[in-house]
Order: structure tokens, then C-alpha cells, then sequence
């Protein structure tokens, strides 16, 4: 073996908790939660597997049962059997969410009656997956999956408290605990390297890819001793998974992240910046929801703040590509398409804000000129 790939798998799990220390190495975010799948169910001797909806895990046909939206799923392509996802635990648009539910900056329009350290919201959600593993699961499961925050969705976050009594129920039921860490690892949430740790919890196998190798492909299951012993029952490998190159990119993007300080500027810039948008937030009535943490931000448009119904879609493409002539190329995503997603360079600057935020401002200014 290359002692680049040695190094690196060695430089990688000193990052994580214990015992979070055998890498499985492959090429793409799908890859590796098909894999993280395929151990799950191999551990545990189990099929079923539980998500939520709104998620995104991938791609490819193991998966697109837990990429848990209408609009990327195919007529005529069966999902595979033993997936099972519960109601979305989104204190914005769900059946249930209140005034103070998310670890953020910013908290939704949403008024509730719960006192300090109360989450009726979260209860409510909590009681949902409790539903599913009763009626829809078999005694015992293999895993449960989830994004630290949703982010095809739209940045949903989660009330506090959620994840991890979701996580022990699964547990509950023999399930493994699979954190998918694509798109909110390596600081992008700013008060932690992990997203996972935002929400105290202590997954079975974590998830990586994305900003891993920022741009290069390159992504990684993390998983226990226990869990990794159990690929000895049969042959496995990768071809271009955890190859010297990509090894040696991600080694150096964990260099310069720490030279940087990268995972700082997420929560400072970041944290600036969900405090910027919730101004327009206050200023614009097609502005519903600003939400996120660190600089995984989400925007939800509304036809108007009392109905929370989603922005047509000619109103919100008027608004993006006014955004895209004045300079500033935002995402799109959510289930009606109508959340700007704001995952930025983690290098951005508070001065890079202003600009976007100003852009931002006038795209809306311009939609209500036109519209309203």
C-alpha cells in the first residue's frame, strides 16, 4: 500500500471521535452511503433501513429510494425493497414547528407556547419515526441515515433534540446509526468539525465526500473495528477509491482548512450572514424562512409569510437570474424548487457577503416591482 493512503486515513480519523477509525476510500458521495448501506445491512444481518423525507443520499439505484423527493424520482424505476422514510422534521413547512426550534442565528416566522428547553415540535416528529418503526419495520433494522442538515432540500434543519432520539430508537431496534456528512463535514457548519457533533450524537458510520477533496473526487466511509470486520466475509474493493492522488489532495485540503482556518470563518462569516439575510427576511413578504448554521444557509420563498406557500416558479426564476445578471450565482433546490441554497467557498468574507446580500436585495426589489 501507498504510504500516502496510510497517512492520510491516519490524518482523517484523528479528526474524529473514537471509535470512528477504519476508512473505506471510493470516489463520490453515492458511493459511499451505497456503501455505507451495504455494511450496514451486512453488520447487522438486517434489510430494512429508515431515512426521512426531503433527504438526498445519492444517485444511483440503491439509493434513490432514500432521495426522498418526487421531482428526482423516475417513472418505472422500482425502489428497493426494505427502505422506509418518515415525515421531514422541518419546523419551517412541516405539520409542526415553533419559534424557537433550530440551532441557529435565525428561527422561523412560526409562532408555538413551549417554555425553555421544550420542543413540542420536535416531540410531535419524534413520535412519527416511533410510528414507522412500529408499523412499517420489522423487529430489527439495519440503520437509519440522515443529513446533519438537509441540503438538496434546501438547508432544512431539524428541531433540536430530533436526531438524537431518532438515532436511539433505531438503536432500539438493532439499527446502525449512518451520519451523512457529504455536504456538512470539514467545518462547513463552523461550531464543529462534524455536523453530527451539532446534534450530540455519536453515529456507527459516518459519510464524507464534497469539500473532502474540494472539487477532486474523493470521498470516505468511516466506520468502527466492530462494523469494518465484517467486509472480511468477502472480497471488496474499489478501483480508483483512495487511489495516492486523491489521498494526497485530501491531505492537503486538511492542511490549508487548518492554515486557513476555515472552519472560524464558517461560523463567523456564516453567522454574519443568516443575520443579514434575515433582514430581508423582515423586509420582503416573499422571503418565508432564513435558516442554517455556519455557511449551510437556506432561503425559502413564499407566495406570502401567513399561507407559507411556495413562490411559483417564474417568480423564483425571475429572482435567481436576476441574481445571476447582477453577479451572484445562487443554488436552487427544495421539493417546489424554491429555496435558494447558499453553500459558498469557505474562504468567503464578510465583504463577499455584503456584495451577495446587496444582490440579493435588489433581485427581490426588482420581483416586487414586477409582481406584486
Amino acid at each position: 500500500m501507498h504510504p500516502r493512503v496510510h497517512e492520510y486515513a491516519v490524518k482523517l480519523t484523528e479528526r474524529l471521535p473514537e471509535p470512528l477509525s477504519v476508512c473505506f476510500f471510493v470516489n463520490s458521495g453515492s458511493e459511499a452511503n451505497d456503501l455505507a448501506m451495504f455494511m450496514a445491512r451486512a453488520h447487522t444481518k438486517s434489510n430494512d433501513i429508515i431515512g426521512l423525507r426531503s433527504a438526498y443520499h445519492g444517485m444511483i439505484s440503491s439509493l434513490m429510494g432514500f432521495t426522498a423527493m418526487g421531482n428526482w424520482m423516475f417513472p418505472h424505476v422500482a425502489k428497493n425493497a426494505g427502505i422506509q422514510t418518515s415525515v421531514n422534521a422541518d419546523p419551517f413547512r412541516g405539520p409542526w414547528g415553533g419559534k424557537n426550534c433550530r440551532d441557529s442565528p435565525v428561527q422561523t416566522i412560526r409562532s408555538c407556547d413551549c417554555v425553555a428547553g421544550q420542543c413540542l415540535a420536535k416531540d410531535m416528529y419524534v413520535d412519527q419515526v416511533n410510528d414507522l418503526l412500529q408499523h412499517c419495520t420489522p423487529k430489527k433494522i439495519a440503520a437509519v441515515i440522515a443529513e446533519s442538515i438537509q441540503g438538496v432540500a434546501g438547508g432544512i434543519q431539524f428541531p433540536k433534540g430530533f436526531l438524537k432520539e431518532a438515532f436511539e430508537l433505531a438503536r432500539a431496534k438493532g439499527g446502525l446509526c449512518i451520519s451523512d456528512e457529504v455536504q456538512t463535514g470539514f467545518g462547513r457548519m463552523g461550531s464543529h468539525f462534524w455536523g453530527f457533533e451539532t446534534h450530540d450524537v455519536m453515529p456507527d458510520i459516518v459519510v464524507m465526500a464534497k469539500g473532502m477533496g474540494n472539487g477532486f473526487p474523493l470521498a470516505a466511509v468511516v466506520t468502527t473495528p466492530e462494523i469494518a470486520q465484517t467486509m472480511h466475509q468477502a472480497l471488496h474493493f474499489n478501483t480508483f477509491g483512495g487511489n495516492p492522488m486523491s489521498c494526497a489532495v485530501g491531505s492537503a485540503v486538511l492542511d490549508v482548512m487548518d492554515e486557513e482556518g476555515s472552519q472560524a470563518n464558517c461560523a463567523d462569516v456564516g453567522t454574519y450572514m443568516l443575520l443579514e439575510l434575515a433582514k430581508l427576511r423582515d423586509e420582503f413578504e416573499v422571503v418565508g424562512d432564513v435558516r442554517g448554521k455556519g455557511l449551510m444557509i437556506g432561503v425559502e420563498l413564499v407566495a406570502d409569510k401567513a399561507s407559507r406557500k411556495p413562490l411559483q416558479p417564474e417568480e423564483v426564476g425571475h429572482i435567481w437570474e436576476s441574481t445571476k445578471d447582477l453577479g451572484v450565482l445562487f443554488g436552487k433546490g427544495g421539493l417546489h424548487g424554491n429555496v435558494l441554497r447558499i453553500k459558498p467557498p469557505m474562504c468567503i468574507t464578510r465583504q463577499d457577503v455584503d456584495f451577495g446580500t446587496a444582490v440579493l436585495k435588489r433581485a427581490l426589489e426588482h420581483h416586487r416591482d414586477t409582481y406584486l
